[in-house]
Formats: C-alpha cells, sequence, structure tokens
C-alpha cells in the first residue's frame, strides 16, 4: 500500500503511523531506513493525535462509502481510486475557498471555463453519485 501511494512521487521525510502490528515488522522497518524515512507513532487510543487524517477518513466514509456498494478488495480499491480523483481535482473545498486542491497544488493546472447561467451542464463523477456543473 505505501508503495501505491507514493508512486510517482518523491519518498516523504516522515510517515505517520499508529502502533498496529503491521509497522512492527522487519520489512517495514527496512524499507523506511533504506529509504531515509523517519516514523513518528501516533498517541495510543487518541484518535484526535491525528486530527487532519481523522477528518479525511470521516469524510470519504460520510460522502462516499455510505452511499457506494463494494464487493472485494479490488472493486474498493476502484471505487476510491475514482473518489480522490473527484476529491482532488473536481470537489470544491471551503477551506480553500472554494478551489480545488489539484488546483491550488499545481500552477499549470489547466483553467475552468466560466459557464453561463443559463448555458451549463451537469459532469458526473463516481458512476453518477456526484455532479459538478460544466460550461455547455
Amino acid at each position: 500500500m505505501f508503495n501505491h501511494a507514493v508512486a510517482g512521487r518523491p519518498p516523504p521525510k516522515h510517515v505517520s503511523t499508529d502502533h498496529d502490528p503491521l509497522f512492527r515488522f522487519h520489512r517495514w522497518l527496512a524499507n523506511l531506513r533504506v529509504s531515509e524515512i523517519e516514523e513518528i507513532k501516533s498517541v495510543p487510543y487518541a484518535p484526535i493525535s491525528h486530527p487532519f487524517i481523522e477528518r479525511l477518513i470521516g469524510t470519504v466514509r460520510r460522502e462516499y462509502l455510505d452511499h457506494v456498494l463494494f464487493w472485494n478488495a479490488i472493486d474498493l480499491t476502484r471505487k476510491l481510486d475514482t473518489f480522490a480523483d473527484y476529491y482532488n481535482a473536481h470537489r470544491v473545498h471551503r477551506s480553500l475557498h472554494g478551489t480545488r486542491p489539484a488546483r491550488r497544488a499545481c500552477a499549470s493546472f489547466p483553467p475552468s471555463a466560466r459557464a453561463a447561467l443559463r448555458q451549463y451542464a451537469w459532469e458526473e463523477h463516481c458512476r453518477g453519485l456526484f455532479h459538478t456543473p460544466i460550461p455547455a
């Protein structure tokens, strides 16, 4: 999962993990050591120690996973990838003053065309669960 999450990007300097036995395996620790990544452990039994992650997990659960069915891990991964694309490239965020994370992260992101109030269409995302207006 870690390799999939960082594919195509430079490796992070720090990784925050909890106290799950998964993060004590020799192979995990060796990968961190070889990649020169510092592991930061969360406070046990304190979900507020990672408020940004907890908020993201809650958002994904409330806005997406509570509304879709998935059959297996492959189907879930595919649907979460689709939601990640929608979340970063199409969904506006109030904390970003109505912009999208992809636009904020990349200056070369193509500018969106302005739609006339009488000429617009709806673009579907996540198999029709979400719709965003686009210029027609």
